[in-house]
């Protein structure tokens, strides 16, 4: 074997140990973007869940709350307005806005509630009361989950030189599902 075909199969031979290196790792970064892009669409959708639970519980409470508070018709409205926006509402952002909104409407509701106690102390009052505010917790959990993962999808994305291969694919900064400043501060109970 002569000096010069040894050099070029030598050369031949880095060139093939590059070549795979480099698909291995670019098959590996697509498809921990994937991942990634698939985990937090998986987390929108347990939020998602327990959104459409409140939703689904909301026109009982407000009924309930209607009976005993018939001179509050400004709330209700406002409540049956952010439910249609939540109904209407087609992308993440937009139901994200929507939900927002929803929740704000719920807490000037809640204040309502702090008017009459004959209704805190009705049973069925209590118990819608309760899977409200369960559901609520489970928002706020599968929020924090859906935050996280979008965290780490974005710092992923953003990452060098992660970033070059995410934008050559289209992989997009996802969106954070962060609490309005107005909701930021507890409302203020009087009797």
């Amino acid at each position: 074997m002569g000096k010069g075909l040894k050099t070029l199969l030598i050369i031949l031979g880095i060139l093939l140990v590059i070549v795979i290196g480099a698909y291995s790792y670019l098959k590996g970064t697509y498809n921990s973007l994937v991942t990634m892009d698939e985990s937090v669409k998986g987390a929108w959708a347990q939020v998602e869940n327990q959104l459409q639970r409140r939703y689904d519980l909301i026109p009982n409470y407000v009924e309930t709350v209607k009976g005993y508070a018939k001179h509050e018709k400004e709330v209700f409205v406002e409540v049956a307005n952010a439910r249609s926006k939540v109904a209407g509402a087609a992308t993440v952002n937009d139901k994200i806005e929507a939900n927002q909104q929803l929740s704000s409407a719920l807490g000037r509701l809640l204040l309502v509630v702090e008017r009459y106690p004959e209704l805190k102390a009705n049973t069925n009052f209590i118990r819608l009361q309760d899977e409200l505010a369960g559901t609520e917790n489970r928002i706020a959990v599968e929020r924090r989950r859906f935050n996280e993962m979008v965290k780490a999808y974005n710092i992923k994305i953003r990452s060098f030189p992660t970033n070059i291969l995410a934008g050559m694919f289209g992989f997009e900064k996802a969106v954070f599902y962060e609490t309005p400043k107005e909701q930021q501060q507890a409302p203020k109970v009087k009797f």
